[in-house]
């Protein structure tokens, strides 16, 4: 009789060190909770990042991942996982930055209607003081994560704050006036937010109108247009279609151009344009941001 006998072994198992390429795919899945976003993200397919976090899950025995019927939520050892992993791609790429020639390449971000209205015009200006740098206009009024959105150097209106980690310079004030197109047979006489009822208002995004209006104690005026951006409104006074409220620095051009008359300066609200950028070195992002300040 043949009596088979099986070996048994004993295994160690060893958890191996994970790719970087999983952990980038990882990362990015973590922080658009989307497989296909991250894709995107990463310039692969839905299917590979999917894969590369299964690989990545069965390697460290646990899952990363609730998959949800629209995108993926981390569970408790994910999220604590990818706060590290986060942490650590982040030296990973500074490390690699740094041992690099530092490029003189800007990423700025700015309003769009600030970018339309004054710092297109002057790009000239920058290109032949600094031709050095390349820079790379985001227009966008949103909050920025510099590190998330690689974004060097942000202009923002409204009130700002010094937080840790940002530099944060006062750009301009922002002193908002009544304009409308230069035309000597059309004057108001203003001396108060409620000398504009009844005429063509034109609003922005900012609903600076009614807000002044309501902070006045009067009813919410009648608005001819609205628009979603500054420029566009500038735009439409300019035109002659009404009465627009526009920061100084944007409609100083048609000022100086004769194409608009000031009717009316709201009197002093705490707030400006700021810059704000990390406080870690970039030369070039500096050179920019002192160019911006000379300029004003």
């Amino acid at each position: 009789m043949l009596l088979a006998v099986r070996q048994e072994k004993n295994y160690c198992h060893v958890m191996r060190k994970p790719p970087l390429n999983a952990l980038r795919m990882f990362d990015a899945a973590a922080r658009h909770g989307n497989f296909r976003l991250a894709a995107e993200e990463v310039f692969v397919t839905q299917g590979a990042v999917a894969q590369q976090v299964r690989k990545l899950e069965d390697n460290l025995g646990l899952l990363l991942f609730t998959r949800l019927p629209r995108g993926l939520a981390l569970t408790e050892a994910g999220a604590l996982y990818h706060a590290e992993i986060r942490k650590a791609l982040e030296i990973i790429d500074r490390a690699t930055e740094n041992l690099r020639p530092s490029p003189a390449a800007v990423v700025l971000s700015v309003p769009p209607s600030l970018a339309t209205k004054w710092l297109v015009p002057r790009l000239a200006d920058l290109a032949l003081e600094h031709p050095e740098i390349t820079l790379d206009l985001r227009a966008s009024e949103r909050l920025t994560d510099f590190t998330r959105d690689k974004v060097d150097l942000a202009v923002r209106q409204g009130r700002m704050r010094q937080r840790d980690g940002l530099i944060v310079t006062e750009f301009a004030p922002l002193e908002m006036l009544a304009v409308t197109r230069a035309v000597p047979s059309f004057r108001v006489h203003a001396m108060a937010i409620a000398d504009f009822a009844g005429h063509r208002l034109i609003e922005d995004g900012h609903r600076h109108w009614t807000r002044l209006f309501e902070a006045a104690g009067h009813a919410a005026p009648d608005v001819a247009l609205s628009f979603n951006q500054t420029a566009l409104a500038i735009d439409a006074a300019v035109a002659g279609q009404g009465i627009a409220l526009a920061p100084r620095l944007l409609v100083e051009d048609a000022l100086g151009a004769g194409q608009l008359d000031v009717l009316w300066q709201v009197p002093a609200r705490h707030e400006a344009y700021y810059l704000l950028h990390p406080d870690r070195p970039h030369p070039a992002r500096d050179t920019v941001r002192d160019w911006l300040l000379g300029h004003m």
